[in-house]
Order: structure tokens, then C-alpha cells, then sequence
């Protein structure tokens, strides 16, 4: 059992679903590692989902920041000592959070790319929004540690947008919506790929190794897991 005390993690979450996951997979599997009842204390600060959404169709990365940065100086000022955001998308702009930020972030890209490479996969097929999966958010992190991404055809990350953005945000699951992302993934499994990273934080509520052709890196486990770590440590 770890007997100092975890520092105190800050969450910087962007939708409810996806923050929900990685909240309790810190408080959940925090409890298992150091016993009893104990976590590391966690806050969490989450602005309305609509101011993200308006600047993300904007394609405005500079006001994504500026709504992060508003969360971490307010995380900062409650004691937490570093910070996540639980969100693929919004990762488009931590560099520029990065650079004015008062608190360390750990990024959702490192997590998944070092369980890639631990798993020993080489050839990753790329699912969330079409802004994260038409980004170089994860082809630059993979790219470090020798990983290849495979992104799918247009049409598929339209209807893979659509399915995040007009139902799993909203916590809304449908079985058809499961399947179509099974198809997606045999699609990427049939163009070489041996894992499959479900990139958007809410995808693993509806796709994970039981239903699901690849073996999957979870992203939103992944960085819940790698702050317990750092918190831990």
C-alpha cells in the first residue's frame, strides 16, 4: 500500500461522457492500487460543451485554448498539481495551453502511443471527430515512437463524427451505431492495421476488445491510467 499522499489531479474536461469515464477510471481504479477507499484527490472543472463546439467549428484552436486555459487557472487556484483534458479534439490546441499554462499536462497521445508501443503494435488505425482524425495530433506522437496511422476513407469519418457528435455526447448508444464502427474497424483491420485506437473519449463506451475486431487503446482509460501513475509515483 502507498502511504504518501497523490498529488492532486486537475481535469480539464471538454464533454460529460467522455470526462465521466476518465473521472471514475481514476477513482476506481485509484481505490485498487492504493487500497481501502483511497484515490488521489481529483477536481474537475468542465465550461459549457457549446463554447468548445462553436470554436471547433470555427476551426478557432486559439479560443479552444483560451477556454482551457480558463479551467486550469482555476484548477491551479484549488491545489491541483497537474492536469488532462479527456478529449482527443481539444488537443488540437494544448500547444498553445501549453505555453501560458500554470500546471504540467499529460497528453491523451502519449498515453495511447506508449501502450502501443509496451503491446508491441506497429500499424494503428485511427477512429474519432473528423477534426481529431484530420489532425497531426496523433500522426506526431506515434510518428516519435516509430508508430504508422492509418485514418479511414472520408465517408467513414463523416458518419463516425456524426455518430459522436449527434448521439455518444449526448449519452445517447445505439446498437446500429456499434456496428457501423465494427465495419470501420475491419476495414482498417483489412488495410494492415493491428490495433485501433478509439481516439474520441467516448467511443470506448460503445467499442472495446469484446465487440471489436482489433485489439483497441482505450484513450480515455489510457490517460486516467497514466495520471494515476503520475500522481502516484
Amino acid at each position: 500500500m502507498v502511504t504518501s499522499r497523490p498529488q492532486h489531479i486537475g481535469i480539464v474536461a471538454v464533454s460529460a461522457e467522455g470526462a465521466a469515464l476518465c473521472y471514475r477510471t481514476v477513482c476506481v481504479e485509484g481505490a485498487r492500487r492504493l487500497g481501502g477507499y483511497r484515490h488521489p484527490e481529483v477536481t474537475v472543472h468542465t465550461a459549457p460543451l457549446q463554447d468548445y463546439i462553436e470554436r471547433m467549428e470555427q476551426g478557432d484552436w486559439r479560443s479552444v485554448a483560451a477556454i482551457m486555459l480558463d479551467g486550469a487557472h482555476k484548477l491551479a487556484k484549488v491545489g491541483a498539481r497537474f492536469l488532462i483534458c479527456p478529449d482527443n479534439t481539444a488537443h488540437q490546441a494544448l500547444p498553445d495551453v501549453e505555453r501560458e499554462s500554470p500546471l504540467p499536462w499529460l497528453h491523451i497521445a502519449d498515453a495511447v502511443a506508449e501502450e502501443a508501443s509496451v503491446r508491441g503494435f506497429r500499424r494503428l488505425g485511427l477512429t474519432g471527430t473528423a477534426w481529431l482524425v484530420d489532425s497531426d495530433v496523433y500522426p506526431q506522437r506515434l510518428a516519435a515512437r516509430g508508430l504508422e496511422v492509418v485514418r479511414p476513407s472520408d465517408a467513414e469519418r463523416a458518419e463516425v463524427h456524426r455518430i459522436i457528435m449527434d448521439e455518444l455526447v449526448h449519452g445517447v448508444f445505439h446498437p446500429e451505431s456499434a456496428a457501423y464502427l465494427q465495419r470501420v474497424i475491419e476495414g482498417l483491420q483489412a488495410r494492415g492495421c493491428d490495433a485501433v485506437v478509439l481516439g474520441c473519449t467516448e467511443l470506448p463506451l460503445i467499442i472495446d476488445d469484446g465487440n471489436s475486431r482489433l485489439p483497441t487503446l482505450d484513450s480515455t482509460r489510457l490517460l486516467a491510467r497514466a495520471a494515476l501513475r503520475r500522481a502516484i509515483g
